[in-house]
C-alpha cells in the first residue's frame, strides 16, 4: 500500500488533477465567502429602498430625479406643453435617468440608482412596461430616503399648484387624466342668490368636523345632489368647487363597461386624497325599481353593477370614511327614493332656469364696463323674449360669446338666442 502511494504522489497525471481540484475548491470556497460577505454587507452596512410602478410615489421619484441625474448621459426624455395664449404653445422636456444605474450625490450622500424596466412583464391596468427604482446608499439612513420621498411629493405638488387634476378609474385604481387643469374661480359660476355660498359654507364645515361625526357615531361622509334643467351649471359649479377647495375631481361613470359592484366599493374606497367624487346623470345608470316587473333585469347595466350594490357602495358597512359625493341629474323624478335618501344623498339643491339676479350678474361679468341700468334693460328684453321663463346659462354664454365687445348688440339682439 506504502508503494502504491508513493507511486501515485510521484505520478506527473494525478499530480496535476489533484492541484486542479484542490485550486477548483480554493476558488469556489472564496467566491462562496464573497457573496456571503457582501450579502452580510449589504443587510448591515447599507440600505435599500424599491419603489415600484405601481406606487404612487413612484411618478414623484421620477419628476425629483429631473433635478438630481444629469450627471448621467444615459436618459429618458418626458415631454409636457404648457398654453402660454391664444395658438401658442410651449414645449417643455425633462430628462430622467433611463433604465440601468446612475449615481447621484444628494445630503452629502453617494446614492446609487437603479431604473429597471421589464420588457416581458407589462401593467395590465394600463400596458405600460412594469417598471421600479432602487435606491442603495451606504450606512443605515432610511431617514435620507424619507427626505427624498418627502421633496419628491413636494416638488410634484408645485408643479400642480393652481390646476386641478381629474381622475379617471383605471382596473383597480385611479389614474390622473390628461394635463391639470387651471383652477376655475367660484365666482365664474353665476348661480342664483346665495346657492353657491350655502354648498361652499356646507362642505367646509363638513371639513373641519371630522371630530364631531366621530363623537356621534356617525359615518364621516357627504353626499350632494344637484338636479335641474341642462345647461344650467351644475357640473360648472362642482368643477369651480374643486379648484376653491383645492381638491381633484375623480369622474365616475356608472355606465362603464366591466364596472361591478366589488369593484365600484374599491374604487370608492381608494378615491385619491382632498378629491370629489362625481357622479354624472346617474339617473341614466338605473331606472326606478318600479319598473323591474317591466323591465326585469334593468340593474344589471353593460357590466354587472347591480341597484343594491351602488346603495351599499354609498352607505353600506364597507362604504369608506371622509368622503365627498356629487350627484347630478336632469331628471330628479327618475330617481329611486332608496337612493337619494338622507346618509346617501344629504343635500338637495335645484339649479334651474336662469333667475333675474343670474341674468343681470352675468351681463356684468361679461361687460364689466357696463352699469346696472343697462344689466336690467337686458333682463327686461330676456323676459319679454318667448323663451324668457326657461333661459339656461349655458344659451345666454353662448349668446354673449357671439357679441363679446358690444352690449348693446347683446340686447338687440336676445331674439336671436338659440333655443
Amino acid at each position: 500500500m506504502a508503494e502504491l502511494i508513493l507511486s501515485l504522489k510521484d505520478n506527473p497525471y494525478f499530480g496535476a488533477g489533484f492541484g486542479l481540484v484542490g485550486v477548483g475548491t480554493l476558488l469556489a470556497v472564496l467566491r462562496r465567502g464573497l457573496q456571503h460577505s457582501l450579502i452580510f454587507f449589504r443587510r448591515n452596512y447599507m440600505t435599500t429602498l424599491e419603489v415600484t410602478s405601481r406606487d404612487k410615489s413612484f411618478y414623484w421619484l421620477l419628476q425629483w430625479l429631473n433635478s438630481q441625474g444629469r450627471r448621467t448621459q444615459h436618459l429618458s426624455v418626458n415631454t409636457s406643453f404648457q398654453q402660454l395664449g391664444p395658438g401658442k404653445i410651449e414645449t417643455h422636456f425633462f430628462f430622467v435617468p433611463g433604465p440601468g444605474v446612475h449615481y447621484i450625490r444628494y445630503s452629502k450622500s453617494w446614492i446609487q440608482v437603479e431604473r429597471n424596466r421589464e420588457k416581458q412583464m407589462t401593467d395590465f391596468q394600463t400596458g405600460v412596461p412594469f417598471e421600479s427604482v432602487i435606491l442603495t446608499t451606504f450606512g443605515k439612513k432610511q431617514k435620507l430616503f424619507e427626505d427624498i420621498l418627502h421633496n419628491a411629493r413636494q416638488s410634484a405638488l408645485l408643479m400642480q399648484e393652481g390646476k386641478t387634476i381629474m381622475y379617471t378609474p383605471a382596473a383597480s385604481e385611479w389614474r390622473p387624466f390628461g394635463h391639470p387643469r387651471k383652477r376655475r374661480p367660484l365666482s365664474s359660476v353665476v348661480l342664483d342668490k346665495k346657492l353657491a355660498e350655502y354648498i361652499e359654507c356646507d362642505i367646509k364645515d363638513f371639513l373641519k368636523n371630522q371630530s364631531w361625526y366621530t363623537e356621534r357615531g356617525i359615518p364621516y361622509r357627504r353626499g350632494y345632489l344637484l338636479h335641474g334643467p341642462p345647461g344650467c351649471g351644475k357640473s360648472s359649479f362642482i368643477t369651480a368647487l374643486a379648484g376653491e377647495l383645492e381638491f381633484g375631481i375623480c369622474l365616475l361613470n356608472l355606465n362603464q363597461t366591466g364596472l361591478s359592484d366589488d369593484r365600484l366599493n374599491h374604487l370608492l374606497s381608494v378615491a385619491p386624497q382632498q378629491s370629489i367624487i362625481l357622479l354624472e346623470d346617474v339617473d341614466a345608470a338605473f331606472a326606478s325599481r318600479d319598473l323591474t316587473k317591466e323591465n326585469p333585469g334593468v340593474y344589471q347595466g353593460m357590466g354587472k353593477l347591480t341597484f343594491s350594490g351602488l346603495l351599499n357602495a354609498l352607505d353600506g358597512v364597507a362604504s369608506s370614511e371622509g368622503r365627498i359625493i356629487f350627484m347630478t341629474t336632469n331628471y330628479p323624478e327618475r330617481l329611486d327614493k332608496a337612493l337619494v335618501r338622507p346618509g346617501r344623498v344629504d343635500v338637495k339643491l335645484l339649479i334651474d332656469y336662469c333667475s333675474d339676479y343670474q341674468l343681470q350678474q352675468m351681463f356684468l361679468k361679461f361687460y364689466p364696463h357696463c352699469n346696472i341700468q343697462q344689466a336690467n334693460i337686458f333682463v327686461q328684453e330676456i323676459r319679454q323674449n318667448e323663451i324668457g321663463k326657461s333661459i339656461s346659462p349655458a344659451q345666454v354664454q353662448g349668446h354673449f360669446m357671439l357679441y363679446k365687445s358690444s352690449p348693446k348688440l347683446a340686447i338687440s339682439n336676445v331674439n336671436k338666442i338659440n333655443i
